[in-house]
């Protein structure tokens, strides 16, 4: 653990009671002493307080920045409005995903959020195709905190009651207990809530002002993880990689309509003729969302079996869902298998356990679109 690089909130987390794990090269908080059942619990029905400062946040500043960005993702970023955010996909040649990101358009500049263990690969990536059209600015002296629940909008907003006014995918800049800070209503739990930049020297001030809030407690990687399942959503390098295209991963909505086959700006991005081909069609296997019909979990790697028992697929993702209260699972199969309703089976420790598609998410988002 010597070795792991820290966030700025590392010592509130030890003060805090919290069991630290190597996670993307950081020392980060797994669960506190409530658990992580307490603390998934906790963000479905009040506020969760998350570090995921971990993350790296990188800034595009130039009249040519939208544009520019464009040439590397399949989402429209050149008509994104001030104030709007939106999700997007770094692609490579053959389709992939290199990384899965959120991009805000800020007065002056472009706000990226990008995964933890892609942050230098993405940064490389941007410098290398960008650094001659914008400045590529990584800010590292920020951190990352997210604010989600169903209590969340109160808890921030008697910090400033101006962030109440944010809807699902739009931020602004606002001050919150002294600091200055960027706020998005967006977050990874499938639950309304919030994701704040703040300067890392005022990060441990800020969570504390927001933990003394009724209602708001914290909550790790665990928890994390088990409501982003839940919500139907992806985590890079399991559910998502450079193996996977947009299309078989369910992500076709990030892929808006200009930049589609027959679009103004269509294509132009890495791989945008294979996954234009797999919007026709021709994708070959697909992500689903699977139901266990026995109480044992599934985890990430087991073999997904068809109704002979031939091998079509693994799992990507699984847990015994708190929320839902059943064995969860994401994976990949063929797609003519891909349809819900579908029975499958998945082989744990010599067993096969019967496995049933179904239309994600397993548990309702309930985003704030005003």
């Amino acid at each position: 653990m010597s070795d792991l690089l820290q966030t700025p909130l590392h010592d509130l987390h030890l003060k805090l009671g919290a069991r630290m794990v190597p996670f993307a090269g950081y020392a980060m908080p797994v669960q506190y002493p409530a658990g992580i059942l307490a603390e998934h619990r906790q963000c479905r029905s009040a506020a969760a307080l998350f570090d995921v400062s971990h993350m790296g946040q990188v800034d595009l500043v130039g009249a040519d920045a939208a544009a520019a960005l464009e040439t590397l993702v399949p989402a429209d970023i050149v008509d994104l409005a001030t104030g709007r955010q939106r999700y997007a996909l770094f692609t490579n040649d053959a389709g992939g995903i290199l990384d899965d990101l959120m991009v805000t358009r800020a007065e002056d500049r472009l706000l990226l959020v990008v995964n933890a263990a892609c942050k230098d690969a993405d940064l490389r990536h941007l410098v290398t195709h960008l650094g001659h059209r914008c400045a590529v600015v990584p800010r590292p002296e920020r951190a990352l905190l997210a604010l989600q629940g169903p209590q969340a909008a109160a808890a921030l907003a008697r910090l400033n009651p101006g962030v109440a006014e944010l809807v699902f995918m739009t931020g602004g800049a606002f001050e919150l207990a002294g600091a200055a800070c960027f706020v998005t209503r967006s977050g990874y739990t499938g639950e309304d809530g919030f994701e704040i930049s703040v300067p890392a020297e005022q990060a441990t001030s800020l969570a504390e002002a927001l933990l003394a809030q009724p209602g708001v407690a914290p909550a790790g990687l665990g928890a994390r993880d088990t409501l982003r399942l839940e919500a139907g959503l992806c985590l890079y390098g399991h559910d998502i990689d450079a193996s996977t295209s947009p299309i078989e991963a369910g992500l076709s909505w990030a892929i808006q309509k200009i930049r589609r086959p027959g679009g103004a700006r269509a294509g132009g991005y890495p791989g945008a003729s294979v996954i234009d081909s797999h919007l026709a069609g021709a994708a070959p296997s697909r992500r689903v969302g699977l139901v266990g019909l026995e109480r044992a979990p599934v985890r990430e790697g087991a073999a997904l079996l068809d109704a002979g028992g031939h091998r079509i697929g693994k799992v990507t993702s699984g847990t015994l869902a708190p929320s839902v209260d059943k064995p969860i699972a994401m994976g990949y199969v063929p797609a003519h298998l891909a349809a819900p309703g579908t029975e499958l089976r998945a082989e744990v420790r010599g067993r096969q356990l019967p496995m049933r598609v179904v239309t994600m998410p397993f548990q309702p988002h309930r985003y704030h679109r005003g």
